[in-house]
């Protein structure tokens, strides 16, 4: 990942971030509408303190960009976690079109073409070092972490 996808990513989120409530709820209203067996992988009937660790997991992430001998084996965890939740791979793919929809929703005009590729490459990073982690657990080559 190159200094200006980075810099992209990082500089859109400030966007984000003040409205991270709003973003969060458009984010899994986006995922339930793309595939609403996913909503059973959320037990909890009220999603609020699930929208607050994603947007506060997202930041963290976005805040690392500079630090991926730190972030990967944070996103190593996550997806070992993710793995003993029932997450598979498909789910990463709605994921990230939950994603890139509620940036493009939030930032608006801001939300260039260069924004979206920006985005599109971080995601794919952090996807594949979270569902690589998850195979390991699938095959039982890691333990699974505790919820």
């Amino acid at each position: 990942m190159d200094a200006q996808t980075k810099q992209l990513v990082q500089d859109s989120w400030t966007q984000v971030e003040p409205i991270a409530d709003v973003a969060a709820t458009l984010f899994y209203d986006r995922l339930f509408t793309l595939d609403p067996a996913l909503r059973p992988l959320f037990p909890a009937t009220d999603l609020g303190e699930q929208k607050k660790k994603l947007m506060q997991t997202l930041t963290i992430a976005v805040r690392s960009l500079d630090r991926l001998d730190q972030l990967v084996p944070a996103l190593e965890t996550l997806g070992r976690r993710h793995a003993g939740y029932g997450v598979q791979d498909a789910h990463y793919h709605t994921v990230g079109q939950a994603l890139l929809w509620t940036l493009e929703q939030g930032l608006g005009d801001a939300f260039t073409p260069a924004v979206h590729d920006a985005w599109e490459e971080t995601y794919g990073l952090v996807a594949s070092v979270m569902q690589h982690a998850a195979a390991q657990v699938t095959a039982g080559s890691a333990p699974a972490l505790a919820a």
